[in-house]
């Protein structure tokens, strides 16, 4: 600034011959126009910030609600999870209990049906007997009422004997009460004692067999009364047994059809969770990613805060400089101002004529502004006046030319800076919008990357621990192999030594038998206290190891059983379990593969649709941002020219200061249009 400043009053001190205005004037403009221009860029600048600072609350409300969103997921996944490990574990438990009822159900309905066939089978005894005795009753009592019609006695009755056997038969029966036997028995020792002492009188047997029918008659009616109580109660039995077996079935038909329904049901929790679990592992890593760039947005908005104020700090000072500056210049300066410079008017005024000298400070200013901006063009426009003055001499026509060739520089400058202007405003709509849309599909590359990545990473993870499973079920399987193998070689070597050791054993006890038994027959035998009874005494010491290795040869035998069992046990429980986890595991993964597939797939289509705008970026780009010179510079590069013309016309005209002032309203006019 301090260097357009000093370039400013130079061409003020050499132009103030035309002018009205001294150089401290137009550096108190300057400085004023300067002022203008600071406080326009804290406009400009505080404009920028307003945006900036609302694109950070903006930015910072959505990830804000994403966050939130995602930690909502989050919990609700989690919730999920839980919920399902609380209903597998409670399918677990109904699909025990369930078992556990079929299994009494089952054994309640056996009991039940044993019980049955134990009554059906007392209750054909009974009947079976009944009906003998009805029947025997039957006859009896028509042969008694048959044969006493004639008024014999019981010993000259030809049934007789079968009539007391009869008799007999019924009083072991076991239908026939003890008092209805006590009758029957009196009445068959009556008979026994009438054939042995004679038949008595026909009235007292009349009256005995009478008797004798009445009681048969009686039991007949409680024979046949009692086989019908009993096929009543065979009736019921029946019936209750069919009521309670058929309710039992029917518990354990639909008890079974509960415990498919749970099963199926856990399988559904189990495949629910490892879903769960998955979509939460890629929910948790977008709530971290969005927590980071929240994070990075606070500083970036803070930083960016800072910067701001820092430059409208500056900015306050600067104005409060260029101030200070103003005041001390128009203090300061006023009265060497009125000496110097109306000594150098009436100075030049004698040296040349107004229309010489002004095109000679023209060509000098326009020749100095080409210098200072580096512009070939102003060169050349500075070349071409001298030319034309040179030819020219000091005639009007020259001063003319020169006019307008300074007027057409200038509306050349001013249609270029249109044409810039539009295709600034062209690549600022075009980057922005394809900025935009890159972004994006980028953004959603990104997440389907990290789909892609989650999926394959847990698809990953569940074949690897597939594979693991396998290959310890492969273990399990060559554990178990070995195991049976080693059982095999020590039940095979147990057999051969527990047989060996049972026939030493015995051929110890054999020899002891012997040695015994023939030491008590000639116990005078001189070896009797001597080498026998060392040799004796020796085979029980063996016998004693013998049996005692035996003993222990058997208990390592069922030591090795028990064991051998309970490793065959746990291996079966550990195959059933992984089995389980292989079969879940591999369908997890394979959904997994599929869901990957269909994600590429959205992605693949995708990254076309970036690659279409990245060329079409990239065209952009070359067209907008791959020059030399930016358009800022080239808005301020030009805006300088203009003004710089501008100003030698004023010179030209010979009046500077109208002019000026129109070619700056015309600068701020164009600035504005850029």
């Amino acid at each position: 600034m301090k260097m357009v400043a000093a370039a400013v009053f130079a061409v003020l001190t050499l132009t103030a011959h035309a002018s009205s205005a001294t150089p401290i004037e137009k550096v108190l403009q300057m400085l004023g126009d300067l002022e203008g221009k600071i406080i326009k860029e804290g406009n400009d600048a505080q404009k920028i910030y307003d945006e900036f600072a609302e694109f950070c609350e903006d930015r910072s409300r959505n990830l804000g609600h994403e966050i939130k969103t995602g930690k909502a997921s989050v919990n609700n996944l989690n919730a999920g999870i839980e919920k399902e490990v609380a209903t597998s574990a409670s399918l677990s438990a109904k699909i025990e209990e369930l078992a556990s009822g079929i299994a009494t159900d089952e054994a309640d309905l056996a009991a039940a049906t044993g019980i049955r066939a134990k009554e059906q089978s007392a209750f054909a005894a009974e009947e079976k007997e009944l009906t003998e005795v009805i029947g025997t009753l039957e006859r009896a009592i028509s042969i008694i009422e048959k044969e006493m019609g004639g008024g014999a006695s019981m010993v000259q009755l030809k049934s007789a004997s079968s009539v007391a056997q009869a008799l007999t038969i019924m009083v072991q029966a076991t239908s026939i009460s003890s008092a209805d036997g006590s009758k029957l028995a009196a009445f068959v020792q009556n008979s026994e004692e009438d054939s042995e002492l004679g038949a008595p009188a026909g009235a007292v047997y009349k009256s005995a067999s009478g008797g004798i029918v009445g009681t048969l008659q009686d039991l007949f009616e409680k024979a046949e009364a009692q086989l019908e109580e009993a096929r009543k109660s065979e009736t019921k039995s029946v019936q209750a047994y069919g009521m309670l077996a058929q309710g039992l079935k029917d518990e354990i038909k639909y008890a079974n059809a509960d415990m498919a329904k749970a099963k199926k049901n856990l399988g559904a929790a189990q495949e629910n969770k490892a879903t769960g679990e998955g979509d939460l592992a890629v929910t948790s890593k977008d709530l971290a990613d969005d927590t980071s760039t929240l994070a990075t947005l606070h500083q970036d908005c803070m930083n960016g805060a800072e910067d701001f104020q820092s430059e409208t700090k500056s900015r306050g000072e600067e104005l409060h400089a260029l101030a200070t500056a103003k005041k001390v210049i128009t203090e300061a300066t006023s009265g060497a101002a009125d000496q110097s410079y109306s000594f150098l008017q009436t100075s030049r005024s004698a040296l040349s004529s107004s229309v010489d000298l002004a095109n000679f400070e023209a060509v000098r200013f326009v020749r100095d502004l080409a210098r200072k901006q580096n512009s070939p063009a102003l060169a050349q426009l500075s070349q071409r006046m001298a030319s034309a003055m040179r030819a020219g001499g000091q005639s009007a026509d020259v001063f003319a030319k020169v006019k307008s060739l300074i007027k057409n520089m200038i509306e050349n400058l001013l249609s270029e800076a249109q044409a810039d202007a539009t295709e600034k405003a062209f690549c600022d709509k075009e980057m922005a919008e394809t900025q935009a849309k890159k972004a994006d599909k980028e953004a959603t590359i990104e997440k389907l990357s990290t789909q892609v990545d989650s999926m394959t990473a847990k698809s990953s993870q569940l074949k690897g621990q597939v594979a693991e499973l396998q290959k310890e079920l492969a273990s399990l399987a060559g554990t178990q192999a070995e195991a049976d193998k080693l059982r095999a070689e020590e039940k095979g070597a147990f057999d051969v030594n527990s047989a060996e050791m049972e026939k030493g054993v015995k051929g110890i006890q054999l020899a002891l038998k012997v040695l015994r038994d023939y030491y008590a027959k000639d116990a005078s035998h001189s070896s009797a206290d001597g080498a026998g009874s060392g040799i004796i005494g020796l085979l029980e010491v063996v016998e004693s190891d013998f049996s005692k290795g035996l003993a222990e040869m058997v208990a390592t035998e069922r030591s090795a059983v028990s064991d051998y069992d309970k490793l065959s046990k746990a291996n079966d429980i550990e195959k059933a379990t992984k089995d389980q986890d292989v079969k879940y595991k591999s369908k997890e993964a394979k959904g997994l593969d599929k869901s990957t597939s269909e994600t590429n797939g959205d992605k693949a289509t995708v990254q076309q649709e970036l690659d279409a705008i990245l060329d079409y970026y990239k065209g952009i780009q070359g067209r907008c941002i791959a020059k030399a010179e930016t358009y800022s510079d080239r808005t301020a590069r030009r805006a300088s020219e203009i003004a710089g013309l501008k100003e030698a016309l004023s010179i030209l005209d010979g009046e500077a200061v109208l002019l000026q002032s129109a070619s700056k309203h015309m600068l701020r006019g164009v600035q504005h249009h850029a």
